[in-house]
């Protein structure tokens, strides 16, 4: 049973589908994780074993009548706690939402259950998504597998988690400011933050931003890339949504890289990095010329995306909880939401209308440049994964930082621009952090994304390395 939580989300369905393993199999295996490594952890807040065994079961009847199977029969998979489930406790990491239980689900959870995915519970999450640390006064800290003394990032920190500790194969996931990305970095697994529209999102406030968007996670890049079949193409409830369907994530990753260009960036133009980051990353810098690529140190003029994405950031955040705050009181929210919402308060018109004028110019400076480089090479976090009782950092590299979200900006700057990024394993710092490499593709060229992550994950296969917990694996 142990050696199964260890398979890739690709073997385990195509295991089960051949019959070799049941859904019950997989299920009692990944449960028997849970409870041998959660517990220090912290990573699964609400859990329904015997709720997921009857799934499982149900899955198994379904394979026995040969009844059409889901691309994800059978997977175990425990959801961010931000996403609506319906008849599943939903706390957003909220004292004022401790109780709430949704009656319907979010659309990316419909689309994993109608292919097949058995829900096990909700992963933690920082209070409403907010700060890339995982903690909440509802559940507490979620730990690092790979140092229990250090945070797992966020917001999806307790997904990244579950999946680096064998206790799912597959996580959902959504990101504003890194929130798919910089746990991923954290946890040394794989996260893919979508062209916005490609995941579609309802219900949503802003069904018009694309600031936030819903994505896969996984071990591997296959089993992002397997995930993103089933959540991936056009729902007419989200009007960005694209109209490319999921299957066309079923391609090949296999790709021939001889003479493609991209750029590396150890700074995004001068963002603070601490040196350990920019050290584990260049060390596999050579990887890419091995694969053929030609590498020039460059990157496009990032002029503004500070401002711009905090002043985007602060108006969704005034829409988001207003109506909360109503409701239950300004002080039922942490200090840094009531703060990025008061930001919010305080823009004009035209600050907001600058904004997206500045944004727009932004897009085509990247835009332009990428018609020189493919792909954007870059670190997905600023920093290696920080003490867990420190909120935030409060300054890299001897600069200091001027809000909760400052630290951010390696991802930041990508969300304001649109584009698909993934963070896949880039090896460990001295002290044993993992190190994520961001990869930062062209407009919507979602899948050329993962095919330079498949490329360098075979090349290096980081995600071997198992975190080093107590449990005899």
């Amino acid at each position: 049973m142990s050696e199964l939580i260890w398979k890739t989300a690709v073997e385990l369905a195509a295991m089960i589908k051949r019959g070799e393993v049941s859904a019950v199999d997989v299920l009692k295996a990944h449960l028997e994780r849970i409870d041998a490594v959660n517990p220090a952890l912290n990573a699964i807040v609400t859990y329904l074993p015997e709720e997921a065994l009857a799934l499982a079961r149900a899955a198994d009847e379904k394979q026995a009548r040969g009844d059409d199977l889901g691309l994800l029969h059978g997977l175990p998979i425990a959801h961010k706690d931000l996403f609506e489930t319906a008849g599943i406790r939903t706390t957003m990491g909220s004292a004022a939402f401790s109780d709430y239980i949704p009656e319907a689900d979010d659309l990316i959870i419909a689309r994993l259950k109608r292919d097949g995915c058995i829900t096990i519970g909700k992963t933690n999450v920082p209070e409403f998504g907010a700060g890339s640390h995982t903690f909440n006064p509802v559940f507490g800290a979620t730990c690092n597998p790979y140092d229990l003394s250090r945070t797992c990032g966020g917001s999806s920190g307790g997904a990244a988690v579950a999946l680096a500790a064998g206790m799912i194969p597959i996580a959902d996931g959504s990101d504003m400011g890194g929130s798919l990305r910089n746990p991923a970095s954290f946890c040394n697994i794989v996260g893919l933050r979508p062209t916005p529209g490609r995941v579609p999102s309802y219900p949503k406030g802003n069904a018009w931003s694309t600031l936030s968007v819903d994505g896969p996670m996984g071990r591997t890049v296959q089993d992002v890339a397997l995930m993103l079949q089933a959540i991936a193409g056009y729902d007419s409830r989200a009007p960005i949504s694209l109209e490319q369907p999921g299957s066309a994530f079923a391609a090949d990753l296999e790709r021939d890289f001889a003479g493609v260009r991209m750029a590396w960036s150890p700074d995004l133009g001068g963002l603070p990095i601490d040196p350990q980051v920019t050290a584990t990353i260049e060390a596999q810098l050579p990887v890419f010329g091995d694969l053929g690529c030609i590498v020039d140190e460059a990157a496009p003029d990032f002029s503004d995306a500070y401002e711009i994405f905090q002043t985007l950031r602060a108006w969704n955040f005034e829409l988001s909880f207003a109506e909360h705050f109503a409701q239950f009181g300004e002080d039922a929210f942490k200090e840094t939401i009531r703060w990025n919402a008061a930001q919010g308060r305080k823009l004009s018109a035209g600050q907001i209308s600058r904004t997206e004028a500045k944004r727009t110019e932004l897009f085509h400076r990247v835009r332009e440049f990428l018609e020189t480089y493919e792909y954007l090479l870059l670190p997905t976090a600023q920093v290696p994964p920080f003490p867990i009782e420190t909120e935030y950092p409060t300054e890299i590299a001897g600069v200091a930082m001027k809000t909760y979200i400052d630290w951010m900006m390696s991802c930041a700057y990508i969300t304001v621009t649109g584009l698909p990024a993934i963070s896949v394993p880039c090896g460990f710092t001295a002290d044993g952090l993992p190190v994520g490499l961001q990869i930062v593709g062209r407009p919507r060229a979602d899948f050329a994304v993962l095919q330079l992550a498949y490329a360098f994950q075979e090349a290096t296969r980081f995600y071997e390395q198992r975190p080093p917990l107590d449990e005899t694996d």
